[in-house]
């Protein structure tokens, strides 16, 4: 029976080899595939490691060795290149291939956007050191409530409550994992903007203390009747998604190039899904 690393693994090169070609180039060395070190640094990411740790783990297990088809393992340096390679674009591309193969449909979908540090210091070094708090890469999901996997992810920086331009994204691509016509987006008053839809439920924001304009007192209306019908609390599962992220995966950013920051979110929630 395989462990439950060796399952994730197994997952992620199958990911792997549907995403990216074997080879990068025709006169490439060849001493690995491209597929096996992407293999190798969602299972780093996995395991909450550093490159030079995820090398050691690869020596210690032969069983993952032997899924991944290694002859050799790659060191720490080849690792953090073929982190390099997992751009923005093939991350998304990870995450749809992951999709896949379950057939995902749901009739209830939720959004929200976490915060992830730059730095792995705690709040209590923070505090006694008087260093200020610097800022935060914001990963924000689409989470099925039923399946509980993520099927849209996206990342980016930003020190605002309002999510509001990130609802489109999330929507428009959440409505492929849609079963019917009837499906619905949850969503709080973070990502409330002029682009809500008739699909969504999402509190309106009370300027000035009141709502004025009738279309948002009657989806204030809606969304408490979805409260009491207890539809609204199933767009909690978000938090716990963003719980099992950061306590399995890390609540900080290890990379220090802000290009590969912005990733990281992204590839959390591949991890997350295989993880699943």
């Amino acid at each position: 029976m395989f462990n439950r690393y060796v399952r994730f693994a197994q997952l992620a090169y199958r990911a792997a080899q549907a995403t990216f070609p074997k080879f990068r180039h025709k006169k490439s060395k060849k001493t690995f595939t491209q597929p096996q070190l992407i293999a190798c640094v969602l299972l780093k990411m996995y395991l909450n490691v550093g490159y030079r740790d995820g090398e050691d783990r690869l020596r210690a297990t032969d069983q993952v060795r032997q899924v991944l088809e290694l002859q050799t393992v790659p060191d720490h340096t080849t690792l953090h290149r073929a982190f390099g390679r997992l751009t923005e674009t093939r991350a998304r591309q990870l995450l749809e291939s992951v999709l896949a193969d379950l057939d995902v449909r749901e009739d209830v979908i939720a959004g929200d956007s976490t915060g992830f540090t730059l730095s792995s210091a705690g709040a209590y070094y923070r505090t006694r050191s008087g260093k200020a708090y610097r800022g935060w890469v914001k990963g924000s999901y689409a989470v099925g409530t039923q399946s509980r996997l993520i099927p849209v992810a996206r990342a980016g920086r930003g020190n605002t409550p309002s999510d509001a331009r990130l609802l489109e994204p999330l929507r428009n691509g959440a409505q492929a994992y849609a079963r019917g016509q009837d499906w619905v987006f949850l969503a709080d008053a973070g990502l409330d903007g002029q682009a809500v839809g008739e699909r969504d439920l999402i509190p309106p924001i009370r300027r000035g203390g009141k709502l004025v304009a009738p279309e948002r007192k009657a989806r204030a209306d809606l969304v408490a009747q979805a409260r009491l019908d207890g539809l609204f609390g199933q767009r909690w599962k978000t938090e716990t998604v963003h719980s099992v992220i950061k306590r399995k995966f890390g609540g900080d950013i290890r990379s220090r190039l802000s290009q590969r920051q912005d990733r990281e979110p992204l590839i959390k929630a591949v991890v997350y899904n295989l993880y699943r």
